[in-house]
């Protein structure tokens, strides 16, 4: 190589290593203080978004909690959280909960959610009307929809969850949960959804996919399985956008957070990983 190329080749990987330090700089400098609260269905996501985001940008100081969708609108419009975490839009009125007025709506993922049973349940699919049933007390031994002689237990969400609010709305046709005086409880997290579902014999519940392990199982609803292909080519209809809510039109690392969740590098990289499905891929 002449010296001519070799200062050629040399000045250019100068100015792409001054560019990326200078990149790098002006990331490292964005500083503040980011509060989440809301949804378990989200909190895998918005923990594994904070762990990169705060690699890019150390100055910022980020606490993510989750006790349920409708504690995040909750928490912004008290002025204790930046980001209210939720599997509704809560800018405007859903089934059961009115718009929390002033808040914007920044939506984040799509969720895909699934009917799950303990590993003993021999049932691996259920129509809408047999899931109907089931969760109004109608329904109460597996044997009535082609299992065994075992009595069915409903493991539900608590009031105020999103993935709740989204089971009742697209997987049970709007149809709401009966709480019965026996083989029933209710759980105020994914967590303990996950916990209960697979540790209790007969047990039925639901969650959002990024949850679902081998401790259990996800059945099919209307012969359909739950996954994000089929969510993407519109056989699976179980699903809803994660939003993050703010008081307004968030900024400054607020907003730095929210577009990185956002950004493609994220959505396509850990977001897919984790069965969540990118934003984009339902438009």
């Amino acid at each position: 190589m002449s010296f001519l190329k070799k200062l050629t080749v040399l000045s250019l990987a100068t100015v792409l290593l001054v560019s990326t330090a200078s990149l790098v700089e002006a990331k490292s400098n964005l500083k503040g203080k980011i509060t989440i609260n809301g949804s378990t269905a989200l909190l895998p996501l918005t923990l594994q978004a904070k762990k990169e985001f705060n690699k890019l940008n150390p100055g910022v100081s980020i606490a993510a909690s989750g006790k349920g969708s409708v504690t995040g609108p909750q928490a912004v419009k008290k002025g204790i959280a930046e980001i209210g975490a939720c599997d509704w839009d809560a800018s405007i009125d859903v089934p059961g909960f009115k718009a929390f007025d002033g808040q914007v709506a920044n939506k984040v993922a799509v969720i895909p959610f699934a009917a799950v049973v303990n590993k003993n349940v021999t049932v691996s699919n259920l129509t809408t009307a047999q899931l109907q049933g089931i969760f109004t007390g109608k329904i109460t031994n597996w044997k009535e929809v082609g299992g065994a002689d075992a009595d069915i237990v409903v493991i539900n969400r608590s009031f105020g969850s999103g993935t709740r609010v989204n089971f009742i709305m697209k997987a049970l046709g709007g149809t709401d949960t009966v709480k019965k005086s026996s083989n029933y409880k209710e759980v105020g997290s994914s967590g303990d959804m996950k916990t209960n579902v697979a540790t209790t014999p007969n047990a039925i519940g639901y969650l959002d996919l990024v949850y679902v392990n081998s401790d259990f199982k996800a059945i099919k609803i209307n012969d359909v399985e739950a996954s994000a292909e089929n969510v993407i080519n519109g056989k699976y209809k179980v699903w809803a956008y994660g939003y993050y809510m703010t008081k307004g039109q968030p900024t400054g690392a607020t907003k730095a957070f929210i577009e990185y969740v956002q950004s493609k590098d994220f959505q396509q990289g850990s977001l897919k990983k984790m069965k969540f499905i990118p934003v984009a891929a339902m438009k």
